[in-house]
């Protein structure tokens, strides 16, 4: 019948779709480990860095993350139908993180030239805080379009916050600790005590959840877009994602 053929190319049309996608996210992870080597190798050239401190920054264990869940998610799109809904709020995290990551960086970049400070920016700096975030988010973006996988819930904006406000924590300790902090607006004795600390911090968290909020909008609008065409197609049956079990992955 003409529409179980169209039902049919559909199916295999979306399975190279997700195939390619997994592709596309194993590059993606492959590039941000060569961005990571790269950066290690850099920062080892300074005799006063110490190695401990490398992994304490943000922007390297969002990397670390990214690396793991890319490699998780490609797995999925590569040999099943759909990525589990946990899957996809763990990917819009991680997304939000890299992204944040670079928006950051930039800002950080912007405050060096207005302080008459020379910062160098390595081609590992450019990959981890540009070039990757960029390719995440048209990863992202690309499943958000086919609209295989569960709708990301709103829910996810309380979820990013979790493992920044730890590493905050934890940051803020070891810097008292030892002396060192990982980015300049976290060190009181830069930004005029702990109120300009705290100032800077509510600046980014302000950024996470404007992201994050931006990221999850986007997402379900092309969900519901992408789900409306497929159910006005003559003969095409509306499919729709599997009911999740917990009650606050669907709000």
């Amino acid at each position: 019948m003409p529409g179980s053929r169209r039902t049919s190319a559909d199916d295999a049309q979306q399975v190279r779709a997700r195939r390619a996608l997994g592709v596309f996210r194993l590059l993606i992870a492959a590039l941000e480990i060569v961005a990571l080597i790269g950066n290690f190798q850099y920062v080892l050239g300074f005799r006063l860095f110490a190695t401990a401190n490398f992994f304490s920054y943000f922007t390297v264990q969002s990397a670390f993350a990214a690396v793991v869940t890319l490699g998780i998610a490609a797995a999925f799109a590569l040999f099943a139908p759909r990525d589990p809904a946990w899957l996809g709020i763990i990917r819009t995290m991680v997304t939000v993180y890299v992204l944040v990551s670079g928006i950051v960086f930039a800002i950080i970049v912007a405050q060096a030239s207005t302080r008459d400070y020379r910062m160098e920016v390595p081609w590992s700096d450019t990959v981890l805080h540009f070039v990757v975030p960029a390719l995440a988010a048209i990863a992202w973006t690309a499943d958000s379009v086919m609209a295989v996988n569960p709708r990301v819930p709103w829910s996810t904006i309380g979820w990013v916050l979790v493992f920044p406000s730890i590493w905050l924590v934890y940051t803020l300790f070891r810097g008292a600790d030892i002396g060192w902090y990982p980015y300049f607006f976290l060190d009181e004795a830069q930004v005029g005590g702990m109120l300009g600390v705290g100032l800077y911090c509510l600046l980014v968290l302000v950024i996470f959840v404007a992201v994050t909020a931006g990221l999850v909008a986007v997402n379900r609008a092309l969900w519901r877009r992408a789900r409306g065409r497929r159910a006005r197609r003559p003969g095409t049956p509306d499919r729709r994602a599997p009911r999740v079990e917990s009650p606050a992955l669907q709000r």
